[in-house]
């Protein structure tokens, strides 16, 4: 599954929450790849051991840690397989129906992160908004 940038991230809670984390934003990002790298291996190995107990806190963090930087559609995926894992606990049940969500996690983890992560990158060139700025015409003259 492949995602437009724009529908991958929020980039109005991005910018958020940057501007609320000012000096530690990269810092804090850096922690949500750490932590998200161990997160999905954690879901993968649970996933292999049929363990949906063993799934639903690493997935209920992933759900967290994501939507906190606008990774909506990551942080839904995440959320689907925590809800799964909890239904099969509750139920003492095999964990196969949240099979294809997690099989789907690693991909969308890692493009949503390169996504997050060249935004946050200080030495990546931005166009302004609206294609002016100084020296340049505005659009549509």
């Amino acid at each position: 599954m492949s995602f437009e940038g724009s529908t991958l991230v929020d980039w109005v809670a991005f910018a958020k929450a940057r501007a609320e984390l000012g000096a530690g934003f990269v810092r804090i990002l850096g922690y949500f790849r750490e932590d998200g790298v161990k997160s999905v291996a954690a879901i993968e190995q649970a996933m292999r051991s049929n363990s949906a107990a063993a799934m639903v806190i690493p997935a209920h963090t992933l759900k967290g840690e994501s939507r906190q930087f606008g990774a909506d559609p990551l942080g839904a995926l995440a959320e689907t397989i925590e809800e799964i894992a909890r239904d099969c606990v509750e139920r003492q049940d095999s964990c196969e129906e949240a099979l294809e969500h997690v099989v789907r996690l690693r991909p969308l983890f890692f493009e949503t992160l390169n996504l997050l992560e060249r935004e946050a990158n200080p030495l990546v060139s931005r166009r302004p908004a609206g294609g002016g700025g100084f020296g340049r015409k505005p659009a549509g003259y």
